[in-house]
């Protein structure tokens, strides 16, 4: 099994990289016809999204999972129209490829450009969210890239009629198809052999929990690009603005538990603690506060915190409160506890601000907004593959400028060197 498994990768793996050879020199007019009627396709089979989406649904819930896994997973027609949306506005950002990122005039008379190129073929690997992959694949598509998506296995359904429409939209416009690709199996065996595919993948992304994330870590001989887990902090401190404060958390907490810009820590400076959580928790119903000493000794409502509460992305209605002494305080906790994805303070003093901001070493970092605006959508770039939380090549949202890489194009007119 484990053979044929290989055989099964490696035979993607040829397609898509054929297919990003033709795709790497596809005009900007052909890449967005594609795009175009890919989101046209997904509107008019979205009767056959839905019928998949519903079996889907149905099966993660007879297995018992969560209503925040259960939302991430369902489709309805306004994600839908959301997601055709997103393809269409892709099409209409520049093209990333081929853009001239510097230029250098030698005394030799060498003339040496650096230009942006296409990564080649990515992997990416996410767990349900099947929207993941028509987002994936656009990008992909517009960066010139060819891309094989794992999805995870509770979104099978889904994927394999996104993925349908995604080839009908590269077919309309004379692309090959095997630019979107899918692995069609719920073995576990192929995200192991996609992640060890050096001859054929040059980047794995993966999106979802810690377990996939440690997992692509721990096996992969492919460079990957992390998406670690999103635990967020918003920071009040003694100078805020308490009503601005109520919404920013209320938002950053509860517009989407599921999403890994979602705070899943409060941390208060203790001036303001008892004037801004009893009403937070008003405002907040259904909302289960676990909090330290000092909070729970504000409001009654408030949990006890266990020591992981601290470490842990909920994607749930369930919030962790730490109340500290101030600015410094609350540094070294955001510092100790963030997972370096997206970390927000709400403060008046543009000079605590200014600290904060340039102090805290994630990602994303936010003044007086919620942590859900981290979204490539949300800055300007249109969907994105992930939010990167290392160091290397992209950081942040992943978007169309971040799936390219550069060469350099050196113009002589017989230069030779002594």
């Amino acid at each position: 099994m484990s053979d044929r498994m290989q055989a099964y990768i490696e035979q993607l793996g040829r397609q898509a990289q054929d297919a990003a050879r033709q795709l790497a020199t596809a005009s900007t007019e052909r890449k967005n016809a594609a795009l175009i009627a890919a989101a046209a396709s997904l509107r008019m089979h979205a009767n056959d999204l839905l019928e998949a989406n519903k079996a889907d649904v149905e099966s993660v819930r007879e297995a018992g999972k969560p209503d925040a896994f259960v939302d991430r997973l369902m489709l309805d027609g306004e994600r839908i129209e959301a997601v055709a949306n997103a393809i269409e506005q892709i099409a209409e950002l520049p093209d990333p490829v081929g853009r001239q990122l510097a230029v250098t005039e030698r005394p030799n008379g060498l003339r040496i450009e650096r230009v942006a190129v296409p990564l080649g073929v990515i992997g990416m690997i996410y767990e349900s969210r099947p929207n993941v992959g028509a987002d994936a694949g656009a990008l992909c598509l517009k960066s010139g890239n060819a891309v094989i998506l794992r999805g995870g296995s509770e979104s099978l359904n889904s994927t394999r009629i996104i993925v349908d429409c995604m080839k009908e939209g590269l077919r309309e416009a004379d692309l090959p198809d095997d630019a979107i690709q899918m692995v069609d199996t719920t073995d576990r065996a192929a995200v192991q052999h996609l992640l060890q595919c050096t001859k054929y993948v040059d980047l794995v992304i993966p999106r979802g929990g810690k377990g996939l994330v440690s997992l692509v870590r721990d096996q992969a001989r492919v460079p990957t690009l992390l998406h670690l887990d999103g635990n967020c902090h918003t920071y009040v401190h003694e100078s805020a603005d308490l009503t601005k404060a109520k919404a920013i958390v209320k938002n950053a907490k509860l517009r989407r538990t599921g999403v890994c810009g979602a705070t899943e820590s409060l941390v208060i400076d203790k001036a303001v603690a008892a004037d801004l959580l009893p009403p937070l928790l008003d405002s907040m119903a259904g909302c289960e506060f676990r909090g330290d000493e000092t909070a729970t000794a504000i409001d009654s409502r408030i949990k006890p915190a266990e020591e992981s509460d601290w470490d842990t992305e909920y994607l749930d209605t369930i919030i962790s409160v730490k109340v500290v002494a101030g600015i410094e305080d609350a540094l070294n906790w955001v510092a100790a506890h963030s997972s370096a994805h997206t970390d927000a303070i709400v403060t008046e003093d543009a000079d605590v601000a200014a600290l904060f901001l340039n102090t805290i070493d994630s990602a994303v970092v936010m003044h007086n907004a919620s942590t859900q605006f981290s979204d490539g959508g949300e800055f300007g770039m249109g969907a994105e593959i992930g939010i990167a939380t290392g160091k290397m090549h992209a950081r942040g949202p992943v978007g169309l400028e971040q799936l390219t890489s550069f060469k350099y194009l050196v113009h002589g007119d017989g230069q030779t060197r002594a």
